[in-house]
């Protein structure tokens, strides 16, 4: 082994040697009948080598010298981190969609609990019931009752027919009418249009009319406040 390392030149590759010929200016070129002689030495100088003992108790196994090639590691996902975050982000989504299934249906019951509350009032009839409908058919909240209720009782009293004969209005022949006594022009432009058929006097119609005139022309605040109110406090017409 040691006379081979010598004819050939031995290359420390870390943890083995590789045995390549060794060149030197005295090395004389070998002819065609040492090439035999030659190939034979390099096959028998790289046969095997012997691996490093890693248990002191185990025989050490044999080592070919082969060509080299990096191995390559690849890492993966699979060790569970990416699967884990992708589990808990799908019990996440699935928490929301139930939290807001159960919101929707809760909101869903309420409004069927409050439509159910308003067929029973208006069922009833009167001005709590018509003003029920009116702000039902408006889409407005329904604790605006209260506020539309003090407009009516001072307008009309709660009459649906009342009619006002010695105003301006009257003597310019437009009289106010109904329970929040509108002008037949205020009316007509403030109706809302599913009732836009029914007559001035109609209880439900004209609560929409002078609703939606109030919201106008003063906003909701005032409507909510249950009217216009002066320097002491009194009602004021609108």
């Amino acid at each position: 082994m040691l006379a081979s390392a010598a004819a050939v030149g031995a290359v420390a590759t870390g943890t083995f040697s590789a045995f390549v010929p060794a060149l030197t200016e005295a090395a004389p070129t070998a002819g065609a009948e040492e090439a035999p002689k030659l190939n034979a030495a390099l096959a028998a100088s790289s046969a095997t080598l012997r691996a490093p003992v890693v248990d002191p108790g185990a025989a050490p196994g044999p080592m070919t010298i082969g060509s080299l090639a990096p191995v390559a590691f690849e890492i993966s996902e699979s060790d569970g981190f990416a699967a884990a975050d992708d589990h808990l982000a799908r019990l996440g989504k699935g928490a929301d969609l139930a939290q807001q299934l159960a919101e929707q249906l809760a909101r869903e019951q309420a409004e069927r609990e409050e439509q159910a509350r308003l067929d029973e009032l208006i069922s009833k009839g009167g001005v709590d019931a018509w003003i029920a409908e009116a702000l039902d058919v408006l889409d407005l909240p329904q604790d605006l009752a209260p506020g539309v209720k003090n407009i009516i009782m001072k307008e009309s009293g709660g009459n649906p027919r009342a009619i006002n004969n010695w105003d301006s209005n009257a003597r310019a022949g437009r009289p106010s009418q109904g329970l929040m006594q509108t002008i037949p022009s205020t009316f007509d432009h403030y109706v809302d249009p599913s009732l836009a058929d029914r007559p001035i006097t109609d209880p439900v119609a004209n609560i929409t009319a002078g609703v939606n005139y109030m919201i106008d022309r003063y906003g909701v605040d005032t409507l909510e406040a249950g009217g216009r109110t002066n320097s002491s406090g009194g009602y004021t017409g609108y």
